[in-house]
């Protein structure tokens, strides 16, 4: 197998979902990433209105607050979680505001891939990005054989 090095535009092209009720922070993520080069970011701030984005968008990363009203985070993953296939990997990183241990351990345990607290390092939160969808195109590669 010859080795293909992943170029910027392999993570900059790929398509990002980021779900919080909280308008002033999804507009800071979606200004954040397009000043990245990110050219395909959807943000939504009705958590009500997710598993149905989440199915028809087929997004390549989700970025989703816990604490939202109506349906939480928590429940999100499990929602995305029984929509997924078993040989895909769709990383979710969680962006919140909820510092609890119990928090952290329940997200990863239910399918994030990630955690970061609010507020958060804008240096950060973008690699932390581009770390998981590089990990997303390898393993699409890998699977294409």
């Amino acid at each position: 197998m010859t080795y293909r090095p992943i170029e910027p535009k392999d993570i900059l092209s790929r398509r990002i979902l980021a779900i919080d009720d909280e308008e002033a922070n999804v507009l800071l993520l979606a200004s954040l990433l397009e000043r990245e080069g990110y050219s395909d970011v959807h943000c939504l701030t009705d958590p009500a209105a997710a598993l149905e984005t989440y199915i028809s968008l087929s997004p390549d990363i989700v970025l989703l607050d816990l604490m939202m009203p109506t349906v939480d985070g928590f429940q999100l993953l499990e929602a995305f979680a029984r929509h997924a296939r078993p040989d895909e990997f769709r990383p979710i990183l969680v962006l919140t505001a909820d510092t609890t241990l119990q928090a952290r351990r329940r997200a990863l345990s239910l399918g994030a891939r990630d955690f970061v607290i609010k507020p958060f390092d804008v240096v950060e939160v973008t690699l932390r990005i581009a770390n998981l969808l590089e990990t997303r195109v390898l393993y699409e590669r890998l699977k294409a054989g």
